[in-house]
């Protein structure tokens, strides 16, 4: 109910405020609680469950008045002698003793009207800064600022052990114009456990919700939102964003370790690594690898395990699992220090539905749509962003622009583009709506992609955005003012799946899918690629990129070593699965650590090192790396063997030597093969993956092939081992 206080002389608040008020109905409890003017003086009135007798006295102890029980749940007021409206603080008695408490509704608002402006502009970029909940000082005190956009809630409290979850305690002040609630709660610090309870249009309470722009959560299964400072940690990574802030990332070697936080490896117990621990092991084994970033699966709270993260319900806070905020700081910093980028996995396209989540937020459809049709994702049973309105996607790019910032993240790999872009992703006839102009296009999806891309490159010069997007949506990393969708990069699914399926035929099968390997080069440059063999290629009975191979194991191991060989000789950036890297046999789970263990044979370790050789070696030779999205990085030797399933190519970099990558995909052995070469000379084998170091049969070309002049150019005859891939370099 709206405020009916009598405004006479006494100043006491009519009773349908004060039952409405201990009731927990009220809907505007500052126009009733706090400091008000009562005639030609103030009157002070609060809500303290429990008490008996109520004093008040200013924030400097200066006694201000006693206050009388007006209703035995705990409502008092009372004249005050002070003269101007300030905060109070109340000392509270009962037969079991007293307590001190501020009055929260003692003090003014702390957004003011250019956060109301923005807000409701949907323009407003700072509004993790705004929202959510922050240790701040106001009008004299200490405290919490919390803030929660719920426009069609009938009130809404912040609850926690603060108020005993009480939600009569702290029911919030509505700035009607953008529906946002807000409240300084004085005297409470970080670590507090939160959520809001939300009374919504019809009269209903909601079960409590966890804060959207909550920092931090607790621990899974709890859900609880809780209240965190801000980081302390002095960055030292200036170095490493210095250069991504000055380079054009397509033309730098880009080689990104996949991992999933809670299963790389465990500790003793079996238990998850901290992000300390983590930084300890996990740092040091990537910079050795070779790899030049680490993408995480999503780290945002979640609370299911088995969702690996991509069922979120804390965009602002990194998962409890590992420990404090503050801790994944630090092992950004350290990763940054090492040379290593840190690329997080990112999840705007759907939310899980779980009761303390987004989900009905304050009764309605408030971050989703409505309609099914549209608001329902049925792939995953998870509701799906309205992109089209503004303050939905505000909340989402705020969040790209929140890790970018708070995090220093080098990158964001966004999650199931194609199931954003497309309103009939997943759906049978009638079970879409068009869009306003008939079409399949999920248009308000395209505007929010554009809109986070411009708002990221924009503001963090250095910081890239990669779409996982399987279809052949045109333009997907060019610029949006050239009608892209304006990311950096795009997972380059095609490859996966066809050279996947290349490798998983016998080889005596392979001649007659000669185009699975040539077909990728027509597309290769239309966008800016990365080659991915990610976590989804070895999970849900797809088993591992070792069972994949065809043949017996050494054939296996043996394609595995020249698959990873042919795609860092590929154009495009890499991505690998953790694992991978040492051919892991049995299928990912996200419920144990990797089989660490298979390094103590020789295969296994020997396929670690080719991939160590590979990385260094991408990364130290510019014909590998610095056209990887231009054409003219790439062109053919030979193409149509087929029928001894042979590739050759060379790379090439403006003022660089070219490398050439020959592949011979059948265990047959060419003896003496004619390979076209760019010049005659001497040429250098820099990688044989049938090295015995590897774990081949040791066949090659004793270290070097001299090539002689021919009509046209040179070539050399050359020994190509079996399943193998070999890289040459010219030696001057």
């Amino acid at each position: 109910m709206k405020s009916t206080s009598a405004k006479g002389e006494s100043g006491m608040a009519a009773s349908t405020d004060v039952e409405a008020i201990v009731s927990g109905k009220h809907r505007d409890p500052f126009s009733v609680l706090g400091v008000h003017q009562a005639g030609k003086g103030l009157v002070g009135r609060c809500f303290i469950p429990h008490a008996e007798f109520v004093a008040a006295f200013t924030l400097a102890g200066k006694p201000a008045g006693e206050l009388r029980r007006r209703h035995d749940a705990g409502f008092f007021e009372g004249r005050l002698s002070i003269r101007r409206r300030q905060p109070l603080r109340y000392h509270a008695r009962n037969a079991g003793g007293d307590w001190w408490l501020t009055d929260a509704y003692s003090f003014g608002p702390v957004l003011g009207p250019m956060d109301d402006y923005f807000i409701a502009e949907g323009s407003h970029l700072r509004l993790f800064d705004k929202l959510g909940a922050h240790l701040i000082s106001h009008e004299g005190a200490s405290g919490v600022h919390f803030a929660v956009w719920a426009p069609n809630a009938r009130r809404v409290s912040v609850v926690g052990d603060f108020n005993d979850w009480d939600g009569r305690r702290h029911a919030m002040r509505l700035r009607g114009d953008i529906g946002v609630w807000e409240v300084f709660v004085p005297d409470i610090g970080p670590g507090r456990p939160y959520k809001f309870e939300i009374i919504g249009a019809q009269g209903k309470r909601l079960p409590l919700k966890a804060d959207p722009f909550a920092f931090r959560s607790e621990l899974r299964p709890a859900t609880a939102s809780v209240t965190t400072a801000p980081s302390a940690h002095e960055w030292g990574d200036q170095a490493h964003r210095d250069f991504w802030r000055g380079a054009d990332p397509r033309r730098q070697p880009i080689s990104i370790y996949e991992v999933h936080a809670g299963s790389w490896q465990r500790n003793a117990e079996g238990g998850f690594l901290s992000w300390d621990e983590l930084a300890e092991r996990l740092i040091p084994y990537v910079v050795d690898t070779g790899f030049t970033h680490i993408e995480f699966l999503p780290i945002t709270e979640h609370p299911y395990d088995p969702s690996w993260g991509y069922q979120t319900t804390g965009l602002y806070a990194p998962t409890a699992r590992f420990g404090e905020p503050e801790a994944f700081a630090r092992f950004v910093d350290g990763a940054h220090r090492a040379g290593i980028g840190v690329i997080l996995d990112w999840v705007p396209a759907h939310f899980p539905v779980d009761e303390h989540g987004l989900a009905k937020f304050d009764g309605t459809a408030l971050y989703e749509h409505a309609d099914p049709r549209k608001g329902f994702h049925p792939d995953w049973n998870t509701a799906i962003y309205n992109f089209g309105r503004k303050e939905v996607s505000a909340f989402l790019v705020n969040n790209a622009l929140y890790w970018a910032e708070k995090y220093h993240l080098d990158g964001l790999r966004v999650d199931a583009v194609a199931s954003m872009l497309y309103l009939d992703y997943s759906r049978k006839e009638g079970e879409w709506i068009p869009n306003e102009r008939g079409g399949r296009e999920n248009l308000e999806a395209v505007r929010f992609l554009q809109e986070m891309n411009k708002s990221v490159y924009g503001a963090h010069p250095g910081v890239v955005t990669i779409a996982e997007e399987s279809t052949s949506w045109p333009k997907v990393s060019q610029p949006v003012h050239e009608g892209g969708l304006g990311f950096g990069f795009k997972w380059n699914m095609g490859f996966m799946h066809d050279t996947l399926a290349y490798f998983s035929r016998e080889p005596i099968h392979r001649k007659h899918h000669h185009d699975a390997v040539t077909f990728g080069l027509i597309y290769a440059f239309s966008e800016n690629f990365v080659l991915p063999l990610s976590h989804d290629e070895v999970v849900h009975g797809k088993g591992t990129l070792l069972g994949k191979m065809a043949g017996d194991d050494w054939q296996k191991f043996a394609n595995l070593r020249a698959l990873y060989a042919f795609m860092w000789g590929y154009p495009g950036k890499k991505l690998l699965f953790m694992g991978q890297e040492f051919a892991q046999r049995d299928e990912w789970s996200e419920a144990r650590a990797l089989d660490w263990h298979l390094l103590d044979h020789a295969p296994h370790r020997g396929m670690r090192q080719l991939v160590r050789d590979l990385n260094h070696l991408y990364r130290s030779k510019p014909a590998l790396h610095a056209r990887d999205c231009e054409p003219e990085g790439f062109s053919w030797l030979v193409v149509d063997d087929a029928d001894n399933s042979v590739f050759a190519w060379q790379r090439n970099a403006p003022d660089e030597e070219p490398l050439v990558v020959v592949a011979n995909f059948t265990p047959v052995p060419r003896g003496d093969y004619r390979v076209p070469l760019p010049k005659a000379g001497r040429w250098r084998e820099i990688v044989n993956t049938d090295a015995q170091d590897y774990g081949g049969s040791g066949m090659g070309n004793g270290g070097f092939v001299q090539a002689w002049p021919v009509a046209g150019g040179a070539s050399a005859h050359m020994v190509l081992p079996p399943l193998s891939t070999i890289m040459l370099e010219w030696v001057p």
